[in-house]
């Protein structure tokens, strides 16, 4: 199916996650790492050490960061829907395609970027988030646990500590 060489040609192929951040971050600095990717360990006090270590141990991070890698630092076309439902490290990547020059990144991008993010969050959101007769799900009431009783069903009756007397 896939040969090795194709799997080679993958620019994360025996790139160490230390390595590829070093290399971004010497091309384009803590403060746009942190713009684009939004993390913690970019906007706190980075370093390359805990950086590093914080992405070892959180997976979705460290993909996270080798897309960011092979997109935008390498500059690669996006993958296919099947390649990218792959890790970062597993991908396929096409002979010939070849990485080219980092894209270049400013902080205004980064900001609408998050813009438009966020506006498609809110809208994805809210049509989620409709019932059949146009009402928030959050304001439908509450079922009843079945065998309890409410207030309601028979107020002289009710006690709500019923269920923790002490059997003496």
């Amino acid at each position: 199916m896939y040969t090795q060489e194709e799997y080679e040609n993958n620019p994360l192929h025996g790139t160490s996650l230390e390595q590829l951040l070093t290399e971004m971050v010497e091309h384009y600095g803590w403060e746009i790492l942190a713009a684009y990717l939004n993390l913690n360990c970019f906007k706190n006090n980075p370093s390359i050490k805990a950086s590093v270590k914080f992405l070892k141990k959180t997976e979705w991070a460290q993909h996270k960061v080798e897309s960011f890698y092979l997109y935008q630092y390498k500059n690669l076309p996006r993958a296919d829907d099947a390649m990218y439902e792959l890790p970062p490290r597993d991908r396929i990547v096409p002979l010939h395609q070849k990485p080219g020059d980092p894209k270049e990144l400013s902080l205004e991008d980064a900001e609408r970027l998050r813009l438009k993010k966020a506006k498609a969050s809110r809208e994805r959101d809210s049509r989620g988030k409709q019932r059949a007769d146009g009402k928030s799900p959050y304001r439908q009431q509450r079922e009843k646990p079945s065998g309890r009783r409410s207030k309601e069903d028979s107020p002289a009756d009710f006690n709500p500590y019923a269920n923790f007397k002490s059997k003496e």
